[in-house]
Protein backbone atom coordinates (compact mmCIF):
# COMPACT_ATOMS: atom_id res chain seq x y z
CA UNK A 1 0.00 0.00 0.00
CA UNK A 2 0.95 3.65 -0.34
CA UNK A 3 0.33 5.95 2.62
CA UNK A 4 0.63 9.71 2.29
CA UNK A 5 1.31 11.42 5.60
CA UNK A 6 0.09 14.85 6.62
CA UNK A 7 2.69 17.61 6.59
CA UNK A 8 2.03 18.43 10.23
CA UNK A 9 2.10 14.83 11.47
CA UNK A 10 3.47 14.47 15.00
CA UNK A 11 6.00 11.94 16.23
CA UNK A 12 3.40 10.15 18.44
CA UNK A 13 1.16 9.83 15.37
CA UNK A 14 4.07 8.41 13.36
CA UNK A 15 4.74 5.90 16.12
CA UNK A 16 1.10 4.83 16.25
CA UNK A 17 0.95 4.26 12.49
CA UNK A 18 4.23 2.34 12.58
CA UNK A 19 3.01 0.11 15.41
CA UNK A 20 -0.23 -0.65 13.59
CA UNK A 21 1.66 -1.55 10.39
CA UNK A 22 4.02 -3.86 12.25
CA UNK A 23 1.10 -5.48 14.09
CA UNK A 24 -0.52 -6.17 10.72
CA UNK A 25 2.67 -7.75 9.40
CA UNK A 26 3.78 -4.89 7.17
CA UNK A 27 7.27 -3.59 6.55
CA UNK A 28 7.54 -0.08 5.18
CA UNK A 29 9.94 2.43 3.70
CA UNK A 30 9.65 6.19 4.01
CA UNK A 31 10.04 8.26 0.84
CA UNK A 32 10.29 12.03 1.22
CA UNK A 33 9.99 14.19 -1.88
CA UNK A 34 9.72 17.93 -2.37
CA UNK A 35 5.95 17.43 -2.61
CA UNK A 36 4.99 14.97 0.11
CA UNK A 37 6.04 12.22 2.51
CA UNK A 38 4.99 8.67 1.67
CA UNK A 39 5.27 5.31 3.37
CA UNK A 40 5.44 2.37 0.97
CA UNK A 41 4.18 -0.62 2.93
CA UNK A 42 4.64 -4.23 1.86
CA UNK A 43 2.64 -7.02 3.48
CA UNK A 44 -0.78 -8.70 3.67
CA UNK A 45 -2.95 -7.47 0.80
CA UNK A 46 -6.08 -9.02 2.34
CA UNK A 47 -6.32 -6.80 5.41
CA UNK A 48 -8.85 -3.99 5.77
CA UNK A 49 -6.70 -0.89 5.21
CA UNK A 50 -9.28 1.30 6.94
CA UNK A 51 -7.83 0.21 10.27
CA UNK A 52 -4.71 2.13 9.32
CA UNK A 53 -6.24 4.81 7.11
CA UNK A 54 -8.40 6.13 9.96
CA UNK A 55 -5.38 6.83 12.15
CA UNK A 56 -4.49 10.50 12.80
CA UNK A 57 -1.67 11.90 10.65
CA UNK A 58 -2.65 10.19 7.39
CA UNK A 59 -3.77 12.21 4.35
CA UNK A 60 -4.55 9.26 2.10
CA UNK A 61 -4.04 5.51 1.85
CA UNK A 62 -4.42 3.14 -1.10
CA UNK A 63 -3.93 -0.54 -1.67
CA UNK A 64 -1.46 -0.96 -4.55
CA UNK A 65 -0.99 -4.49 -5.86
CA UNK A 66 1.50 -3.42 -8.54
CA UNK A 67 5.11 -4.13 -7.63
CA UNK A 68 5.98 -0.60 -8.74
CA UNK A 69 4.10 1.23 -5.99
CA UNK A 70 4.79 4.95 -6.25
CA UNK A 71 4.49 5.33 -10.02
CA UNK A 72 1.35 3.18 -10.14
CA UNK A 73 -1.94 4.74 -11.12
CA UNK A 74 -3.69 2.64 -8.47
CA UNK A 75 -3.14 5.22 -5.72
CA UNK A 76 -2.89 8.53 -7.56
CA UNK A 77 -6.00 8.70 -9.68
CA UNK A 78 -5.36 12.20 -11.06
CA UNK A 79 -2.58 12.26 -13.71
CA UNK A 80 0.53 14.07 -12.53
CA UNK A 81 1.53 17.42 -13.99
CA UNK A 82 5.28 18.00 -13.87
CA UNK A 83 6.47 21.63 -13.64
CA UNK A 84 9.45 22.18 -15.94
CA UNK A 85 10.14 25.85 -15.17
CA UNK A 86 9.28 29.21 -16.75
CA UNK A 87 5.60 28.45 -16.18
CA UNK A 88 5.77 25.38 -18.44
CA UNK A 89 4.48 22.00 -17.31
CA UNK A 90 3.90 18.63 -18.89
CA UNK A 91 0.93 16.38 -18.22
CA UNK A 92 -2.36 17.28 -16.65
CA UNK A 93 -3.98 18.07 -19.99
CA UNK A 94 -1.07 20.01 -21.49
CA UNK A 95 0.62 18.96 -24.71
CA UNK A 96 4.30 19.90 -24.75
CA UNK A 97 6.57 20.06 -27.79
CA UNK A 98 10.30 19.57 -27.28
CA UNK A 99 12.70 19.90 -30.20
CA UNK A 100 16.33 20.42 -31.09
CA UNK A 101 19.36 18.74 -32.63
CA UNK A 102 20.48 15.25 -31.73
CA UNK A 103 23.89 16.70 -30.81
CA UNK A 104 24.93 20.17 -29.78
CA UNK A 105 27.68 21.18 -32.24
CA UNK A 106 28.62 24.80 -31.45
CA UNK A 107 27.25 28.01 -29.93
CA UNK A 108 26.13 29.45 -33.27
CA UNK A 109 23.96 26.40 -33.86
CA UNK A 110 22.42 26.68 -30.39
CA UNK A 111 21.67 30.38 -30.86
CA UNK A 112 20.01 29.73 -34.20
CA UNK A 113 17.91 26.77 -33.02
CA UNK A 114 16.86 28.49 -29.78
CA UNK A 115 15.70 31.53 -31.75
CA UNK A 116 13.85 29.32 -34.23
CA UNK A 117 12.05 27.46 -31.44
CA UNK A 118 11.13 30.66 -29.62
CA UNK A 119 9.67 32.16 -32.80
CA UNK A 120 7.54 29.04 -33.20
CA UNK A 121 6.28 28.97 -29.63
CA UNK A 122 8.39 25.97 -28.56
CA UNK A 123 10.13 26.51 -25.25
CA UNK A 124 11.94 23.24 -24.52
CA UNK A 125 15.10 22.49 -26.49
CA UNK A 126 16.69 19.07 -26.58
CA UNK A 127 20.35 18.56 -27.39
CA UNK A 128 22.97 16.01 -26.46
CA UNK A 129 26.35 17.06 -25.09
CA UNK A 130 27.35 13.56 -23.96
CA UNK A 131 26.49 11.13 -26.74
CA UNK A 132 26.49 7.35 -26.25
CA UNK A 133 27.37 6.03 -29.69
CA UNK A 134 27.50 2.49 -31.01
CA UNK A 135 30.86 3.22 -32.66
CA UNK A 136 33.72 4.69 -30.62
CA UNK A 137 34.77 6.65 -33.74
CA UNK A 138 31.49 8.60 -34.01
CA UNK A 139 31.06 12.13 -32.65
CA UNK A 140 30.53 11.80 -28.90
CA UNK A 141 29.51 15.30 -27.89
CA UNK A 142 30.92 18.68 -26.84
CA UNK A 143 30.79 17.89 -23.12
CA UNK A 144 30.21 20.18 -20.15
CA UNK A 145 31.64 23.28 -21.85
CA UNK A 146 29.09 22.87 -24.60
CA UNK A 147 26.34 22.47 -22.02
CA UNK A 148 27.31 25.79 -20.44
CA UNK A 149 26.80 27.80 -23.63
CA UNK A 150 23.75 25.68 -24.48
CA UNK A 151 22.15 26.74 -21.19
CA UNK A 152 23.31 30.36 -21.39
CA UNK A 153 21.89 30.93 -24.87
CA UNK A 154 18.64 29.13 -24.10
CA UNK A 155 18.15 31.16 -20.93
CA UNK A 156 18.41 34.39 -22.93
CA UNK A 157 15.63 33.10 -25.18
CA UNK A 158 13.41 31.80 -22.38
CA UNK A 159 13.92 28.24 -23.58
CA UNK A 160 14.42 25.27 -21.24
CA UNK A 161 17.17 22.66 -21.67
CA UNK A 162 16.80 18.88 -21.78
CA UNK A 163 19.98 16.86 -22.21
CA UNK A 164 21.16 13.35 -21.51
CA UNK A 165 23.14 12.39 -18.43
CA UNK A 166 25.11 9.17 -18.78
CA UNK A 167 26.59 8.49 -15.36
CA UNK A 168 26.12 9.57 -11.73
CA UNK A 169 29.38 11.53 -11.67
CA UNK A 170 28.05 13.92 -14.34
CA UNK A 171 24.99 15.02 -12.38
CA UNK A 172 26.65 17.60 -10.13
CA UNK A 173 28.50 19.30 -12.99
CA UNK A 174 25.40 19.33 -15.22
CA UNK A 175 22.93 20.39 -12.54
CA UNK A 176 23.22 24.22 -12.89
CA UNK A 177 22.74 24.02 -16.66
CA UNK A 178 19.89 21.51 -16.93
CA UNK A 179 16.12 21.90 -16.66
CA UNK A 180 15.31 18.26 -17.46
CA UNK A 181 17.72 15.36 -17.06
CA UNK A 182 17.27 12.78 -19.80
CA UNK A 183 18.02 9.11 -19.20
CA UNK A 184 18.74 7.56 -22.58
CA UNK A 185 17.68 4.16 -23.79
CA UNK A 186 21.07 2.60 -23.03
CA UNK A 187 20.85 3.73 -19.41
CA UNK A 188 17.20 2.87 -18.79
CA UNK A 189 18.33 0.17 -16.35
CA UNK A 190 21.44 1.89 -15.03
CA UNK A 191 20.20 1.63 -11.46
CA UNK A 192 23.10 3.57 -9.97
CA UNK A 193 22.23 6.50 -12.24
CA UNK A 194 18.51 6.19 -11.47
CA UNK A 195 19.21 6.11 -7.74
CA UNK A 196 21.34 9.25 -8.05
CA UNK A 197 18.64 11.07 -10.04
CA UNK A 198 16.21 10.22 -7.25
CA UNK A 199 18.18 12.63 -5.08
CA UNK A 200 17.86 15.67 -7.38
CA UNK A 201 14.96 18.10 -7.45
CA UNK A 202 14.70 18.54 -11.20
CA UNK A 203 12.51 16.66 -13.69
CA UNK A 204 13.85 13.41 -15.12
CA UNK A 205 12.73 12.02 -18.48
CA UNK A 206 13.33 8.27 -18.75
CA UNK A 207 13.42 6.74 -22.20
CA UNK A 208 12.32 3.16 -22.63
CA UNK A 209 15.18 0.74 -23.12
CA UNK A 210 15.51 -0.36 -26.74
CA UNK A 211 14.76 -3.94 -25.67
CA UNK A 212 12.81 -2.97 -22.56
CA UNK A 213 9.29 -3.91 -21.59
CA UNK A 214 6.68 -1.46 -20.35
CA UNK A 215 7.00 -2.97 -16.87
CA UNK A 216 10.77 -2.44 -16.91
CA UNK A 217 10.27 1.22 -17.80
CA UNK A 218 7.90 1.61 -14.84
CA UNK A 219 10.42 -0.07 -12.53
CA UNK A 220 13.07 2.39 -13.73
CA UNK A 221 10.74 5.25 -12.84
CA UNK A 222 10.11 3.63 -9.45
CA UNK A 223 13.84 3.78 -8.71
CA UNK A 224 13.81 7.55 -9.22
CA UNK A 225 10.59 8.13 -7.26
CA UNK A 226 11.66 5.90 -4.36
CA UNK A 227 14.85 7.97 -4.13
CA UNK A 228 12.80 11.09 -3.44
CA UNK A 229 12.17 12.64 -6.87
CA UNK A 230 8.62 12.38 -8.22
CA UNK A 231 9.17 14.76 -11.15
CA UNK A 232 9.33 11.97 -13.71
CA UNK A 233 8.39 11.84 -17.40
CA UNK A 234 8.14 8.54 -19.29
CA UNK A 235 9.28 8.44 -22.92
CA UNK A 236 8.36 5.87 -25.55
CA UNK A 237 11.16 5.97 -28.15
CA UNK A 238 10.78 2.72 -30.03
CA UNK A 239 12.07 -0.78 -29.41
CA UNK A 240 14.16 -3.25 -31.35
CA UNK A 241 12.24 -5.86 -33.28
CA UNK A 242 13.02 -8.10 -36.25
CA UNK A 243 11.63 -5.46 -38.64
CA UNK A 244 14.32 -3.86 -40.83
CA UNK A 245 12.24 -1.33 -42.80
CA UNK A 246 12.92 1.33 -40.15
CA UNK A 247 15.35 1.95 -37.32
CA UNK A 248 13.07 0.96 -34.42
CA UNK A 249 9.46 -0.07 -33.95
CA UNK A 250 7.66 2.88 -32.37
CA UNK A 251 5.32 1.19 -29.91
CA UNK A 252 2.39 3.60 -29.68
CA UNK A 253 0.45 0.88 -27.84
CA UNK A 254 2.69 1.82 -24.94
CA UNK A 255 1.16 5.29 -24.58
CA UNK A 256 -2.38 4.32 -23.47
CA UNK A 257 -1.02 1.33 -21.54
CA UNK A 258 1.42 3.51 -19.58
CA UNK A 259 -1.29 6.05 -18.91
CA UNK A 260 -3.54 3.29 -17.57
CA UNK A 261 -0.83 1.80 -15.38
CA UNK A 262 0.80 5.00 -14.15
CA UNK A 263 -0.06 8.58 -13.21
CA UNK A 264 3.12 9.91 -14.83
CA UNK A 265 3.09 11.94 -18.08
CA UNK A 266 4.12 10.12 -21.25
CA UNK A 267 5.92 11.65 -24.22
CA UNK A 268 6.88 10.10 -27.56
CA UNK A 269 10.13 10.35 -29.50
CA UNK A 270 9.20 9.61 -33.13
CA UNK A 271 12.68 10.58 -34.38
CA UNK A 272 14.43 7.67 -32.69
CA UNK A 273 11.25 5.61 -32.85
CA UNK A 274 11.36 5.47 -36.64
CA UNK A 275 14.80 6.72 -37.66
CA UNK A 276 13.32 8.05 -40.89
CA UNK A 277 12.60 11.75 -41.44
CA UNK A 278 9.37 11.42 -43.41
CA UNK A 279 7.84 9.16 -40.77
CA UNK A 280 8.34 11.65 -37.94
CA UNK A 281 5.29 13.80 -38.68
CA UNK A 282 2.67 11.03 -39.11
CA UNK A 283 3.90 9.23 -36.01
CA UNK A 284 3.92 12.48 -34.03
CA UNK A 285 0.29 13.10 -34.98
CA UNK A 286 -0.54 9.49 -34.14
CA UNK A 287 1.09 10.02 -30.72
CA UNK A 288 -1.37 12.86 -30.04
CA UNK A 289 -4.31 10.59 -30.82
CA UNK A 290 -2.82 7.81 -28.69
CA UNK A 291 -2.94 10.17 -25.70
CA UNK A 292 0.67 11.33 -25.38
CA UNK A 293 1.38 14.39 -23.25
CA UNK A 294 4.05 15.62 -25.65
CA UNK A 295 6.64 14.78 -28.28
CA UNK A 296 10.38 15.24 -28.48
CA UNK A 297 11.72 15.55 -32.02
CA UNK A 298 15.07 16.18 -33.67
CA UNK A 299 15.58 19.18 -35.97
CA UNK A 300 18.56 20.65 -37.81
CA UNK A 301 19.01 23.46 -40.34
CA UNK A 302 20.81 21.09 -42.71
CA UNK A 303 20.11 17.51 -41.60
CA UNK A 304 22.52 16.07 -44.15
CA UNK A 305 25.35 17.94 -42.37
CA UNK A 306 24.34 17.02 -38.82
CA UNK A 307 27.05 15.47 -36.64
CA UNK A 308 24.62 12.67 -35.68
CA UNK A 309 21.22 11.29 -36.68
CA UNK A 310 20.69 13.62 -39.62
CA UNK A 311 18.65 10.97 -41.42
CA UNK A 312 15.87 11.31 -38.83
CA UNK A 313 16.10 15.07 -38.23
CA UNK A 314 13.60 17.53 -39.67
CA UNK A 315 14.72 20.67 -41.46
CA UNK A 316 13.22 23.96 -40.28
CA UNK A 317 10.37 24.08 -42.80
CA UNK A 318 9.40 20.49 -41.93
CA UNK A 319 9.56 21.33 -38.23
CA UNK A 320 7.34 24.41 -38.64
CA UNK A 321 4.78 22.32 -40.50
CA UNK A 322 4.89 19.66 -37.78
CA UNK A 323 4.42 22.20 -34.96
CA UNK A 324 1.37 23.66 -36.73
CA UNK A 325 -0.18 20.29 -37.44
CA UNK A 326 0.45 19.06 -33.90
CA UNK A 327 -1.42 22.06 -32.48
CA UNK A 328 -4.24 21.61 -34.95
CA UNK A 329 -4.53 17.93 -34.02
CA UNK A 330 -4.51 18.68 -30.29
CA UNK A 331 -7.21 21.29 -30.83
CA UNK A 332 -9.38 18.97 -32.94
CA UNK A 333 -9.00 16.17 -30.42
CA UNK A 334 -10.16 18.51 -27.67
CA UNK A 335 -13.06 19.81 -29.78
CA UNK A 336 -14.41 16.30 -30.32
CA UNK A 337 -13.82 15.30 -26.70
CA UNK A 338 -11.41 12.48 -27.53
CA UNK A 339 -9.34 11.31 -24.59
Amino acid sequence: MVIQLKQDITEPQRAAISQELERAGYSFREVITSIACYWVAIGNNDMDIRSIGNLPGITDIHRVTDSYKLVSGMWKLTPSSIPLGNGISIGGGNFTIMAGPCSIENDAQVSEVAGFLKSNGVFVMRGGVFKPRSSPYSFRGVGIEGLRYFHSICKLNGVLVVSEVMEPDQIEAMYPYIDIFQVGTRNAQNFSLLDALGRVDKPVMIKRGFSGTIEELLYSAEYVFSGGNEKIILCERGIRTFEKAYRNTLDLNAVPILKQKSHLPVVVDPSHGTGIRNLVEPMSLAAVMAGADGVIVEIHREPEKAYSDGIQSLCYSEAEQLFDRLRQTVSLKSTFGLS
